[in-house]
């Protein structure tokens, strides 16, 4: 009788091998700028719905007479639902497809972002952005594997960094765009105003993406989904890399939800717009993640990531000052930081995972946007209890957790490299 078979299941999202006549794209290669523009309209219209109420926080807060942390779940159930479905949505991509999970995503999200402003109460309109956030889901796990899919692997950092980048001009556009509309017509017309906005990126998106050459159907079978899973997470370096992913992003986003709230008190008490605008250094991150890519060249990943950690840490302090320029540039290098160790780290996710790339992404973006929204709500209740001082701390012991996974990566990586020449002199 033969021994039982050992072997996994069918991988899931196994990529099919490129065909002489399907190169691969690369700056020069055609449809690389198409595909570069298309993924970047979909990165501006996901971070501008995602977000869409915390530079509206303060105006939804006194609405409806709520607390800071009671509306931050405007933006953290957003967050949470997206995390919760990523995996699952990124199995389904597995299947129908790249493109095809994208554009419905997208157009799902766009959706209900036109239903968003007419929310009646607190409610429903945690309940709708959840809904959001689900939909959003399918958006960034299978942009990461459609790049990891199409693009050179020598081109893939700059490809993720300009995705990123979309990511942080959304992030911007939409802050900075109900900051205003917000202050002259309220926080409804401005929740309105971020939809059209995302309508009109759908459209770029669906209209530029070239057409996927480099993809195979996987399997749907829960087995094999759940192979893939275990697979990931017992891989030391995916394992670092998603709780770096979430420790950023937690300081991310306890400093971006709470700063609004800052900002209007003492000793600042700036208008809504003027909040608003403060969001434009989210350009900053639009640079320094497309810039990963010759970061990486130069220092090295895990080089990088003590940079983009240093940078944020030294933002988080000088945002302590009563300064309004000193917050300011404080801001800079927390956003110049946060997006370079994001775009870091997530191209890492891609370049390690051999097979069930979508699924390596899953679980990144869930680390990613659990530390989001985790972020957001802690940030709020410690600025509730103990003021900016309190968010800063709380942020600095996230920052710490990013270096000591990054030096424990560091301490492995020399521990091999030590162990191979021994091997090789037996």
């Amino acid at each position: 009788m033969p021994p039982a078979s050992t072997e996994a299941p069918t991988t899931v999202g196994a990529s099919a091998a490129p065909s002489p006549d399907s190169p691969l794209l690369a700056p020069g290669v055609t449809g690389y700028r198409r595909m570069s523009f298309a993924l970047f309209a979909a990165g501006v219209a996901a971070f501008a719905l995602l977000y869409s109420t915390q530079a509206l926080l303060p105006a939804v807060s006194a609405d409806f007479a709520v607390t800071a942390g009671q509306a931050s779940w405007t933006v953290s159930a957003a967050t949470g639902a997206l995390a919760l479905c990523v995996l699952p949505l990124s199995a389904l991509s597995e299947r129908f497809g790249r493109s095809r999970m994208m554009t419905v995503s997208l157009t799902i999200a766009v959706v209900v972002g036109m239903l968003v402003p007419f929310a009646p109460d607190l409610g429903w309109l945690v309940a709708l952005r959840a809904v959001q956030g689900a939909a959003l889901a399918g958006l960034p796990a299978s942009a990461m594997a459609y790049l990891a899919e199409e693009v050179r692997p020598k081109a893939l950092v700059a490809a993720i960094g300009l995705f990123v980048a979309g990511n942080s001009i959304g992030g911007m556009s939409g802050r900075v765009l109900t900051g205003w509309v917000a202050q002259a017509w309220g926080w409804r017309a401005a929740l309105a105003a971020v939809g059209l906005l995302a309508v009109l990126c759908a459209v770029v998106f669906r209209l530029l993406l070239p057409r996927a050459r480099h993809f195979t159907p996987g399997s749907l079978s829960p087995r094999a989904l759940a192979w893939t899973v275990r697979g990931h997470l017992a891989d030391p370096l995916l394992c670092r890399l998603y709780a770096i992913g979430a420790l950023f992003m937690t300081v991310f986003g306890a400093v971006y939800t709470v700063i609004g709230y800052r900002l209007v008190e003492e000793p600042f008490s700036l208008p809504q717009g003027i909040v608003g605008s403060v969001f434009l250094v989210y350009l900053v991150g639009t640079a320094s993640s497309a810039a990963a890519g010759k970061l990486v060249a130069r220092a090295g990943r895990r080089g990088a990531l003590y940079l983009a950690v240093a940078t944020t840490a030294a933002g988080l302090l000088l945002s302590l000052a009563d300064v309004l320029a000193a917050v300011l540039l404080g801001l800079v290098l927390i956003t110049a930081g946060f997006f370079a160790g994001h775009a870091v780290a997530s191209s890492s996710v891609s370049r390690t995972a051999k097979t069930g790339r979508a699924q390596a992404s899953a679980l990144y973006q869930s680390a990613y946007y659990l530390g989001s929204s985790a972020g957001g709500t802690l940030g709020a209740v410690a600025f509730h209890a103990g003021g900016w001082e309190a968010t800063v701390v709380l942020s600095l012991l996230a920052v710490l957790g990013v270096v000591s996974i990054t030096l424990y990566g560091t301490r492995c990586a020399r521990a091999r490299r030590q162990l191979v020449p021994a091997a090789a002199q037996r």
